[in-house]
């Protein structure tokens, strides 16, 4: 019995320090795991990074540039309707944020000045009318001050004002995007956006002719 006793505890220790061993191990690698996992957690702040780098938009001016499809919400609008010889296309146009390039724009289509002009250049990328010689050289006799607004970007459906290298050269001649082009952005009076007959935009040919232009609201 006293034996059996004796040999007891001493047979217990060694359960009791492998456990103490295999508990310090796993602390020990508890430990390491918490210090790799901290690793991890740098990781997405060192990919932002490397996203703003490269040039990739912050989401706030992803979200800036898709406000113009809610634009009506927050700003005063106009619209007015171009009548084509491959259908309609109507136009928002925005007075509050482009007060001088609106009330342009609107003069000329109260005084019929479009009505019966060509689009005398078509491109893949975008389409250009409001020139009454037809060639890219004519205006209405005057010139604008150039206008732009942050919250107009130049987006597929965009419409701007075309000009020479002049900033403030911009008179009767508008273009109309058929795909985004963000390198103009600040360059030229964005007023207004397509928001009916975007398939119509894509059809319009050289020579086609604006039948009519008018105000509608």
């Amino acid at each position: 019995m006293t034996g059996r006793n004796t040999g007891a505890p001493g047979a217990g220790s060694r359960p009791v320090l492998i456990i103490t061993l295999v508990l310090a191990v796993f602390l020990a690698c508890l430990a390491g795991c918490g210090g790799s996992g901290q690793e991890h957690s740098d990781r997405p702040a060192a990919q932002a990074t490397g996203q703003d780098h490269t040039g990739t938009p912050p989401v706030t001016e992803t979200k800036e540039d898709a406000t113009m499809d809610d634009l009506s919400k927050t700003t005063a609008t106009k619209r007015a309707l171009f009548t084509t010889d491959k259908g309609k296309i109507e136009v928002e146009l925005y007075p509050e944020l482009m007060p001088v390039t609106v009330a342009n724009f609107e003069k000329l289509v109260t005084q019929n000045f479009y009505d019966g002009l060509t689009f005398h250049r078509v491109e893949d990328w975008v389409i250009q009318g409001g020139d009454p010689n037809g060639n890219g050289t004519g205006g209405p006799g005057w010139t604008i001050k150039l206008e732009t607004h942050p919250r107009l970007k130049n987006v597929r459906g965009a419409l701007a004002m075309a000009r020479t290298r002049d900033l403030n050269s911009a008179g009767s001649q508008f273009y109309i995007l058929k795909t985004d082009a963000p390198w103009l952005d600040g360059q030229y009076a964005v007023f207004g956006r397509v928001v009916r007959g975007m398939d119509i935009v894509d059809q319009i040919a050289i020579g086609d002719k604006m039948q009519k232009v008018e105000m509608i609201q």
